[in-house]
């Protein structure tokens, strides 16, 4: 049997998801980081108010999940005892391409692990070539696999030119991945999702997992915005833990605390603090709204239906930093 929930996982109350495991005894959860850093910013108390004592196997999907949020998963939510599967697949795939084996390997917070059986990745650098070992480059990979997608519909040239054209033959991913000294994959966020800081690359993910680092952050969303100096500013949107107050001293804070955890180049330049973000009802956060809120351009926002909460776009705007 398979229960999906439709709707905000904070409604009536944020243990709602966990009420739900409860009265149906669900023992395998799923879900995406994004739902889960909301959920952690309200404590441990409404998850504690519930057993979730069927639960046998979590699992993350959508996005990489950052260490911090893989903890609470694995601690608060599953009480140390469920392994969580961080699946890495695209609607375009068919299906899981990389992920653990519950119980079968170790388990990296944020890392989606290795590949499934049949399941040939490789990591290419800006040219093509396949790099061997530890390393980070571009995900693609490099043999067929049940399930895939096959064509677009009335399009095969635009799928052929998408997918198969930038790396001889290869299916690319659209995805960075770094591989560890024991092959272990950690999907890096979109390769598109690059910020280009006086010549040097920054990727957001990266830089939205040392904020979320922070004690004090529950959420983080980067983006870039255009700056006479470096070509382009880092425009850091920060949703806070339940409890904590923004200030002055805690902006500077955490730009200190970027800083060290990544280098000087990542020093944020605008840090809007907000009490949420603009979400998708699935939970994906609407990078390109963010873009323009940045970019001063907030009367071109585009589409916004499908926005879980309109009236975070208002707010948004109206505290922008970069007027």
């Amino acid at each position: 049997t398979t229960i999906m929930f439709e709707g905000v996982p904070n409604y009536p109350d944020t243990s709602r998801w966990w009420q739900i495991v409860d009265k149906y005894k669900v023992n395998i959860f799923y879900t995406a980081p994004t739902a889960l850093r909301a959920l952690m910013r309200e404590g441990e108390g409404p998850v504690k108010k519930t057993s979730r004592k069927s639960l046998k196997l979590l699992g993350t999907v959508g996005e990489p999940i950052n260490p911090e949020a893989w903890l609470w998963y694995y601690k608060v939510i599953g009480d140390s005892r469920c392994p969580i599967v961080d699946t890495w697949w695209q609607t375009e795939t068919g299906g899981i391409l990389i992920s653990p084996q519950p119980g079968a390997m170790d388990l990296k917070p944020g890392s989606a692990t290795k590949p499934f059986y049949g399941i040939k990745p490789v990591i290419v650098n800006e040219i093509g070539e396949t790099l061997k070992g530890a390393c980070r480059g571009r995900l693609c990979i490099a043999q067929s696999w049940p399930g895939q997608m096959r064509t677009l519909y009335g399009d095969h040239q635009r799928f052929i030119d998408t997918y198969f054209s930038q790396f001889d033959g290869k299916y690319f991913t659209g995805d960075g991945c770094r591989r560890d000294e024991d092959g272990y994959y950690w999907i890096t966020g979109r390769v598109d999702d690059v910020i280009i800081v006086s010549g040097h690359n920054l990727g957001t993910a990266e830089l939205e997992s040392a904020f979320v680092a922070h004690p004090k952050v529950a959420e983080a969303a980067v983006v870039g915005y255009p700056h006479d100096i470096k070509g382009n500013g880092l425009y850091c949107y920060v949703t806070l833990n339940a409890g904590e107050k923004s200030s002055g001293e805690l902006e500077r804070d955490l730009k200190l605390w970027v800083r060290k955890q990544i280098g000087p180049i990542a020093t944020p330049d605008l840090i809007q603090f907000s009490p949420s973000l603009p979400k998708t009802r699935s939970g994906k956060i609407m990078r390109r709204i963010l873009r323009k809120i940045a970019a001063n351009e907030h009367d071109q926002l585009g589409d916004t239906t499908t926005l879980a909460d309109p009236t975070v776009v208002e707010s948004l705007v109206e505290n922008r930093k970069n007027k």
